[in-house]
């Protein structure tokens, strides 16, 4: 193998290289180093870098006498003194066979240069943001569609107001426990949509700290405050505009920024952050909270005028121990699911879904997705039976008791087979009323079983 010309490769680096020895005497600078500080090499090699930091007169902010003190790697920004060029610095350390430092190498690269990249790239992120959301979306939706449930009566009201109003631009709220399926109802509106196919924005506003929640919102001009990127930001109803915007955990939004929605509601238009000229808005709103929001503006920390607002169209969810005919079919989407991911076949004992029908799960819907994919993932056996849901929901003996599938739960099960029945016979035939006579009870009663149940 020919010898490799190093020198020649690094003199045509385009980032700046410095290295010293051990000692911290400088023994290279490439070109693109000597060309960004006005220098020459007969002014550093030799020199000692504790000395020229000292001084300061070629540079201020180096950073090899601190690798060579730690033995590690240190990042810094530094100025070249003649040319006032500010620079990123990496310093690392190059060690021999026996562990000693035997190099000191600092690649520096122009802060300026950074910053065009930079800007360049947020160009690029801001062409694409659109396209990248709704990809994102669109990929999301095979996974949320398959979770949806409606054999529980609430469940489908929910569902038939979400298709009646589908149509139309009227402003929705969702409310419901955290994980009882809001954004499924959201998604079903957008869906139905005549604007479908178009963006389709969700925002969490808890996830988001106060402080950066209205630039996204809103967007910003450049120059607006420190740190603004070049050109600006189109903020979430910006990029949105033509189609739809979900305002998640809406009673966490700050009051300041209440004021802010309620002005984007009434006038149809934003404006950006620093900006003179407002930009008129065709979206579509829907928002959503697990609070209750009339307690909120007892409190002070919602406005009454935005509720109003919002709620043109309200949409409850109830919890998930309301619905008891949602569980078992949520259970089978979710089994099948997770033994496809994991390759396996586990099967549900009858006394198993007995306890989970009966538990009351706090956590709604996720916790119950949650909790089939752990008795999935952690069996052995092919099996999940009682025992092994007891262990995974971390029952109390007196809770375990409570809802045991061998000791207290005959309601439970009568209530599971009375609702298959019915469900069987209103699908045979058609009315509440062949149905009820084909079951040999009357017809009123059979209406009350089915508002007790769930079946619609």
């Amino acid at each position: 193998m020919k010898d490799i010309d190093f020198k020649c490769i690094c003199d045509n680096m385009i980032d700046a290289l410095y290295v010293t020895d051990h000692h911290g005497n400088t023994i290279y600078v490439n070109d693109a180093y000597l060309k960004l500080g006005d220098l020459t090499r007969e002014e550093i090699i030799g020199k000692n870098i504790i000395i020229l930091n000292d001084e300061q007169d070629l540079y201020s902010g180096g950073v090899l006498p601190d690798v060579i003190k730690s033995k590690k790697r240190v990042d810094c920004v530094g100025t070249l003194t003649r040319t006032n060029t500010k620079v990123h610095i990496t310093g690392i350390p190059i060690f021999d066979s026996n562990g000693y430092i035997k190099y000191a190498v600092a690649t520096e690269k122009d802060m300026e240069r950074l910053e065009e990249l930079e800007d360049n790239l947020a160009e690029l992120r801001k062409d694409n943001y659109k396209g990248n959301i709704e990809l994102a979306y669109l990929r999301d939706q095979q996974l949320v569609n398959s979770d949806v449930v409606a054999e529980s009566s609430c469940m489908q009201e929910a569902f038939s107001i979400a298709r009646s109003v589908s149509k139309t631009d009227v402003t929705v709220l969702i409310t419901g426990e955290s994980g009882t399926g809001k954004e499924i109802i959201a998604d079903a509106i957008y869906m139905a949509s005549d604007r479908n196919g178009k963006p389709f924005i969700k925002l969490n506003c808890s996830a988001i700290p106060s402080t950066l929640l209205e630039s996204e919102l809103f967007g910003y001009e450049e120059g607006s405050f420190t740190g603004a990127s070049k050109g600006g930001k189109p903020g979430l109803f910006e990029i949105a505009n033509g189609g739809v915007v979900l305002l998640d955990e809406i009673g966490d939004m700050p009051l300041d920024l209440q004021v802010k929605l309620l002005r984007v509601l009434q006038s149809h238009e934003v404006l950006r952050i620093g900006g003179k000229e407002p930009i008129n808005l065709d979206i579509r709103l829907i928002a959503s909270t697990n609070k209750d929001l009339k307690a909120a503006i007892k409190d002070g920390t919602f406005r009454e005028d935005l509720y109003y607002r919002l709620n043109v169209v309200p949409i409850t969810l109830a919890p998930l121990k309301e619905r008891q005919a949602d569980i078992e079919p949520l259970v089978e989407i979710f089994l099948k699911r997770y033994n496809n991911r994991y390759n396996k076949n586990v099967i549900l004992t009858r006394g198993a879904m007995v306890m989970m029908l009966e538990y009351p799960w706090p956590g709604n819907i996720r916790e119950l997705k949650n909790v089939v994919e752990r008795m999935v993932v952690i069996n052995f056996s092919n099996v999940i039976d009682g025992e092994i849901v007891s262990r995974v929901l971390g029952l109390t003996s007196e809770q375990k008791e409570a809802i045991n599938p061998n000791t207290g739960t005959l309601k439970a099960a009568t209530e599971s087979l009375e609702r298959q029945l019915i469900q069987e016979a209103l699908a045979k035939y058609g009315s509440k009323r062949q149905a009820a006579k084909a079951l040999g009870i009357d017809h009123s009663t059979l209406i009350k079983k089915c508002k007790r149940l769930g079946v619609e």
